[in-house]
């Protein structure tokens, strides 16, 4: 598409490029279309209309909590005072961005039961990685670096093994019980001299909630082990119970789930890490320090107000794994992030996890008579269902069953992930869904079974209405071409 001559063009042509650059540096040709502004203008508004988010339609990717951004976050960002604060800035003359920095870890401690929190890790995996350095850390300075081991269960995060291979842990996977649970008593035969860590999330990614979580960091802490929480489902209770009552010495969060910052696509992310007393000297650098109208710094505990308080950062901890991000790491979502904290208050933030438990258990049941339901029991925030028997029955897989939902303008849930349930699919609804919408959602999703049983050809055939039909996701996976050929 396009002709010579067609562009608009509101400029005077500048100079001749070989009176600004050599030559020899300059191409001979540089195909590009020649289009008018309103061409380009659709074109790129078609594109944008092809892409899926929460702000076009209903996403239920298990595990990953894609619940809608409040767009007062975007605002409270964009604030001149903050928004224009350079990284760069003496201490005194960023005490406000310093301010909002120090506020958030105060409401992130109290939350979630931590001593203390940096807001360094740029994303979740990212502060894994920050939390696996800390305990290492730990460790050598206590004088036990032979402690090299991570326990980690099959029903955990797949960044959490990758997290401590890369810090040079040895991983131990951990089989689930009956119920989908870590049983205290398995625990007790694979933690010994040798355990570092134990990773963990709570509910974990089956939507259960671990019961016996004081047991299993008994057993671990009584081996001399430290407990890590994974907060990437902290959704499913936050304000209701904490980690670092259930025994965690470290946690990681994704602001991007639970706290409401745009889910990264590749961008900026924000993960902060927490830590018990006994780990605080480990944390990352630079740590914002507050200090009281005589200059005596504050060990303030729990959530204050930063009014009375003046404010610096401490980059002098002898003991910390260093700086994880460069300058302040992406304060932008620290600012969304404590906007939706002050937003919803201490009673709003409890009931966000009630509803996204209320919403996800509304979805199981009313699906439970056409799927599998391998735990059938009161699940938290998200839930599996298995498509095993449908595809005995009829051929249809739990691929098969997100490719139809596309179809019908929906996002597809999370399918074969935890690897321990057959075709699995998990699905998360989130707190901020309404009725109709979940219950648009479960027409769906039982008119797709039903098709599936009545003419299973027409689900396999799925997607017809996306911009891109059903791809070879063998060959894709195998043989990627990621280079854009004209």
């Amino acid at each position: 598409m396009g002709q010579e001559g067609r562009a608009n063009r509101y400029l005077p042509r500048g100079p001749q490029l070989d009176t600004l650059l050599p030559a020899e540096t300059l191409r001979d040709d540089l195909p590009l279309p020649d289009n008018s502004e309103l061409d380009v203008v659709r074109h790129f508004t078609r594109l944008s209309q092809k892409t899926f988010g929460i702000d076009t339609a209903f996403y239920p990717l298990g595990s990953c909590t894609m619940k809608y951004n409040p767009r007062i976050n975007d605002a409270m960002a964009n604030v001149p005072a903050l928004r224009d604060a350079h990284p760069f800035a003496p201490d005194a003359a960023a005490q406000g961005p310093l301010a909002v920095m120090w506020e958030l870890e105060r409401a992130l401690a109290s939350l979630f039961g931590m001593a203390a929190f940096s807001l360094n890790p740029a994303a979740g995996a990212h502060a894994e990685l920050a939390a696996l350095l800390i305990a290492k850390a730990y460790f050598k300075k206590i004088g036990q670096p032979q402690r090299n081991v991570v326990i980690v269960p099959d029903t955990a995060h797949g960044t959490n093994p990758a997290s401590a291979a890369m810090v040079g842990f040895k991983v131990v996977s951990l089989k689930s019980d009956a119920q989908g649970r870590v049983d205290p008593d398995e625990m007790r035969k694979v933690a010994g001299p040798d355990t570092a860590v134990c990773m963990m999330t709570n509910p974990n990614t089956l939507g259960l909630f671990e019961s016996r979580i004081h047991e299993v960091a008994d057993v671990v802490h009584e081996a001399g082990g430290l407990m890590y929480y994974d907060g990437a489902n902290a959704n499913a209770l936050m304000g209701n119970t904490r980690p670092g009552d259930m025994g965690f010495d470290l946690m990681h969060l994704n602001l991007h789930k639970t706290f409401t910052i745009p889910h990264g696509g590749g961008g900026a992310g924000a993960g902060p890490v927490g830590v018990a007393a006994h780990l605080i000297p480990f944390l990352p650098t630079p740590v914002v320090r507050a200090f009281d109208a005589e200059g005596t710094a504050v060990d303030a505990s729990g959530w204050r107000d930063s009014g009375e308080f003046t404010f610096a950062l401490d980059f002098d901890r002898p003991d910390s794994i260093g700086p994880m991000r460069s300058f302040w790491s992406n304060f932008a979502h620290m600012v969304r992030a404590l906007a939706y904290t002050y937003a919803n208050g201490g009673e709003g933030l409890t009931n966000v996890s009630k509803l996204a438990v209320l919403n996800a258990n509304y979805i199981r049941v009313n699906i439970t008579d056409v799927v599998d339901i391998p735990y059938p029991e009161i699940n938290r925030h998200e839930f599996v269902a298995s498509a095993q028997s449908l595809k005995r029955e009829t051929g249809v897989r739990a691929l098969d069953i997100g490719k139809a939902l596309l179809d019908r303008g929906y996002h597809a849930p999370t399918v074969y992930f935890p690897l321990i349930v057959p075709e699995c699919l998990m699905i998360e609804p989130t707190e901020t869904e309404s009725k109709e919408t979940l219950d648009a959602f479960i027409a769906a999703f039982r008119e797709i079974v039903a098709t599936a049983r009545a003419n299973p050809e027409a689900v396999l055939a799925t997607p017809i209405n996306t911009a891109v039909g059903r791809i070879d996701e063998t060959r894709a996976a195998r043989q990627p071409d990621l280079r854009w050929h004209p």
